[in-house]
């Protein structure tokens, strides 16, 4: 049965923003090519938001576009909250908690990239941006056994919070997987919304769809995805 109760909005998905290098996964988005696509947003009368600020938009959703940054790279500090801000945009980080000022340890056989520590997070959500919970460890949730599931959903959750002082009410699926338990898990531990990949009929708000965007993604792939997102999932069923 679908959680889904009507128009979902768009919602790009990024991971790191920094000069390219090695990169195996295709996570990794140069900073010139993020700058143009957030000028792509602003010229077209768009605005990028955190994804509670784009829920919580009380008026027409359809000019404003969800950011979110998936595992908590240090250069979302140093290289994507500072071209935001210049636009007056705002973006939704997702952080491994078991990791805060670490590396991203569940890619196995690549060069570590940093993550933000916790003064760094302090500093973001101060900048106005949403830092809500990528788990505990990065696992595949679908795999994980009962306590493993509720253990990685709420420890993440306090730790985030003991670090922010302030309420955690987002989510995102590592790998983007997920099963009809795990959206019920994370509703049960108190996440308002959740961030997905391809939710298919999970789709609602403990399952958004996204749209990865990539150093490839030119203006006109941008438009591409934009159109493809409005046709799916852009108007009620």
């Amino acid at each position: 049965m679908s959680t889904r109760t009507g128009a979902l909005p768009l919602i790009w998905m990024y991971h790191s923003v920094a000069e390219r290098g090695e990169d195996p996964f295709d996570i990794v988005v140069t900073p010139e090519r993020f700058a143009t696509h957030i000028r792509w947003l602003a010229r077209r009368g768009l605005r990028g938001v955190s994804v509670r600020e784009l829920l919580n938009h009380p008026g027409d959703r359809r000019r404003l576009v969800g950011l979110t940054f998936d595992d908590g790279y240090a250069d979302f500090a140093t290289d994507v909250v500072p071209v935001l801000a210049g636009y007056g945009f705002t973006a939704t980080v997702y952080v491994v908690a078991g990791r805060i000022g670490g590396h991203n340890a569940w890619d196995r056989g690549v060069s570590p990239r940093p993550l933000m520590d916790a003064g760094t997070l302090r500093r973001v959500a101060a900048a106005g941006m949403e830092v809500g919970s990528h788990t505990r460890s990065h696992p595949h949730l679908p795999a994980a056994g009962p306590g493993e599931l509720a253990d990685e959903l709420t420890t993440s959750k306090l730790l985030l919070q003991d670090v922010l002082g302030a309420p955690v009410t987002g989510f995102a699926y590592p790998y983007g997987e997920l099963t009809a338990r795990e959206v019920a898990a994370v509703r049960q531990a108190g996440y308002e919304h959740a961030c997905a990949v391809r939710p298919g009929r999970l789709a609602g708000t403990h399952a958004l769809p996204r749209r990865y965007v990539g150093d490839r993604d030119t203006a006109a792939r941008l438009l591409a995805k934009t159109a493809c997102h409005r046709l799916r999932w852009g108007r009620p069923r």
